[in-house]
């Protein structure tokens, strides 16, 4: 009766231990959320985060990008793009930031223009106005892909403006945006404007980088090997299904963030579900 009696005492103090508290972690987005970040909002909804013992706060960048916010250690995780990467691998001041997972296998971005302009290769975009972000790497890609095709880039007018509105800024006085297909080449279908997309990876292979990418402060990486693989993991499970179930995934990603354009983000998950892993195995 005695060894009966103390089974059962140690028996209900099992099952009144707390839980671990859950690990906080912040992931900053490169820009306001859209289809590229739906694997995130999907795991958060349906309590993938949760299962890994994570708390997950998905904030929007601040000026000076996500970047230098996950390095501050503000943020553990990130969004950027690879091509952004190189200035802060290779600056005089080490950075802890580090790649660690692809979000799209492939880049699928590119120069948008309306079809009457007749941009229908690089070449094209000389006499033309391109909105630029007047960033060096941005500039030598397209110097990169309009000499690619024969042409000049000094005769490329380079207009500097960060554009919000593509399908109002196509039809004024911007010829050319570098967009990425699945949310602005979208946005202008839906809009019903007619237009051609050159994607840098057709161009030049060594522009058919992953874009965009998770990156993760280093330290912490060091520090919480076990909070980490376990965001990465709730990731996976959210992009797969959001690759599985676009239209679930569309209007969850609505639900998370009421303010944007249902009709848009069901066309865009239907097009970029097939993205996110493209030809590989898994995400």
């Amino acid at each position: 009766m005695t060894a009966a009696m103390l089974f059962s005492l140690t028996a209900c103090t099992k099952q009144v231990h707390p839980k671990d508290p859950a690990e906080n972690i912040t992931l900053v987005l490169d820009w306001t959320p859209n289809t590229n970040h739906t694997g995130f909002y999907v795991a958060n909804a349906l309590g993938y985060f949760e299962e890994e013992g994570l708390n997950v706060t998905i904030v929007q960048p601040p000026e000076d990008g996500a970047t230098m916010m996950v390095a501050s250690g503000q943020a553990q995780f990130g969004i950027d793009f690879q091509d952004y990467l190189p200035p802060v691998f290779t600056s005089d001041e080490a950075i802890p930031v580090e790649a660690v997972a692809a979000i799209l296998q492939h880049n699928t971005s590119g120069i948008i223009s309306l079809k009457e302009d007749g941009i229908d290769s690089p070449k094209g975009l000389e006499g033309k106005n391109y909105a630029t972000w007047d960033l060096p790497v941005e500039k030598a890609m397209i110097q990169n892909i309009v000499e690619a095709d024969g042409g000049d880039f000094s005769k490329v007018n380079l207009i500097p403006e960060y554009v919000e509105n593509e399908p109002a800024a196509l039809q004024q006085d911007i010829d050319a945006i570098w967009v990425y297909y699945a949310w602005a080449g979208i946005s202008c279908k839906q809009a019903g404007l007619d237009t051609n997309m050159i994607y840098f990876k057709d161009i030049t292979p060594e522009f058919d980088y992953y874009s965009p990418v998770i990156i993760a402060n280093t330290d912490y990486l060091a520090s919480n090997p076990k909070a980490a693989k376990g965001f990465l993991t709730a990731c996976k499970r959210g992009y797969e299904y959001a690759i599985d179930n676009p239209e679930d995934a569309a209007e969850i990603l609505c639900r998370e963030v009421p303010e944007l354009d249902l009709d848009l983000v069901k066309e865009s998950q239907e097009w970029i579900a097939d993205q996110y892993k493209a030809e590989v195995d898994r995400w």
